[in-house]
């Protein structure tokens, strides 16, 4: 059972100002860092669960992996520590909601689904660079700051790989911490890929699996997969295709459904073999759909060059202009 921690304890130099949320991996706390003048999150394992090998290790894996990842779209990773005996983690603190409570009203319009779904691809292409896949990427995991922000959370469930054997076409990609056995199902079901279904290794287009399905969410309104029963859900990401996304009402380009399907493909090898790639193919569709200028790059006009042949020419044809309004 967690034990919460009270108001104006102290961990390590933090002193904890709320409990912010409780989950399988630990309770949230918002703390306050003296020595910067800053608050910040602090995730703490309980002693109980510190006894689990597998739940320490894993805890371990979300520190190591979040603390190398420096980019917008990921949440930084302050500082580690322990605490009777408990590990925590520090983390900045984010102000807004998570993406699946902003998915409590329906779908989101295409511009901003785009928009959300181009910020995570980013995140994880980050991410897959540094050898790091999150293999539970889902909703609950993606943050909305108040600006607009997305930032994937929760790396709890990472693997870790040494960058430079990363490959899209791996298999059986080794784990710093010895990884998870075959067979041993990590994820949740609704956005895992099949290939985890299958108990097979994760690697970089198992999370771009899990974003199609969180892209078609967001785009529909509707979970990608979801049946009666687990047994339902699972049969749907194996075998079955979410209904197309034409059928939602809402105007979606050709152009973005197969990007949608591409990244649900059963099988890894047709899917984008890298979220870089996929995020290009969305800022690409974003320019031609109407997205927000900011999502847009154009190039500045080359300067004019001026030379003397052109300054004579318009001399003439302005003479000649003068010469003809006078007659």
């Amino acid at each position: 059972m967690l034990q919460t921690i009270s108001q104006g304890s102290r961990l390590g130099p933090y002193e904890v100002l709320a409990l912010l949320g409780a989950g399988g991996m630990g309770e949230v706390y918002r703390a306050r860092d003296p020595r910067l003048g800053r608050d910040v999150a602090i995730k703490v394992l309980p002693a109980s669960f510190s006894k689990d090998a597998d739940r320490l290790r894993r805890f371990g894996d979300e520190a190591r992996a979040a603390g190398v990842l420096n980019h917008p779209n990921i949440t930084a990773v302050f500082d580690i520590g322990l605490h009777d005996g408990s590990p925590y983690l520090v983390s900045e603190l984010l102000e807004g909601e998570t993406l699946r409570e902003a998915l409590a009203g329906g779908h989101l319009s295409t511009w901003q689904a785009l928009d959300y779904a181009i910020q995570i691809a980013r995140g994880l292409a980050a991410a897959h660079q540094k050898g790091i896949v999150h293999r539970d990427l889902k909703p609950d995991n993606v943050f909305v700051t108040r600006d607009g922000r997305l930032k994937i959370i929760d790396f709890g469930l990472a693997k870790l790989t040494p960058a430079k054997e990363v490959s899209p076409n791996q298999t059986d990609l080794p784990t710093a911490t010895g990884g998870t056995d075959p067979g041993v199902l990590l994820g949740t079901l609704g956005y895992i890929a099949p290939e985890q279904l299958r108990g097979r290794p994760a690697d970089a287009r198992s999370d771009i699996f899990s974003l199609g399905a969180i892209l078609y969410e967001m785009l529909s309104g509707r979970r990608a997969f979801q049946g009666d029963s687990a047994a339902d859900t699972m049969t749907a990401i194996l075998r079955d295709d979410p209904p197309d996304l034409s059928l939602t009402g809402q105007s979606i380009s050709p152009g973005l459904e197969r990007i949608v399907r591409r990244c649900l493909e059963k099988n890894p090898e047709q899917r984008f073999q890298s979220a870089l790639d996929l995020a290009f193919d969305l800022e690409a569709l974003s320019g031609l759909s109407g997205a927000p200028a900011k999502s847009v790059t154009v190039p500045e006009a080359a300067p004019r060059r001026w030379f003397p042949f052109a300054a004579i020419a318009t001399a003439i044809v302005a003479g000649y202009l003068v010469g003809a309004w006078n007659d």
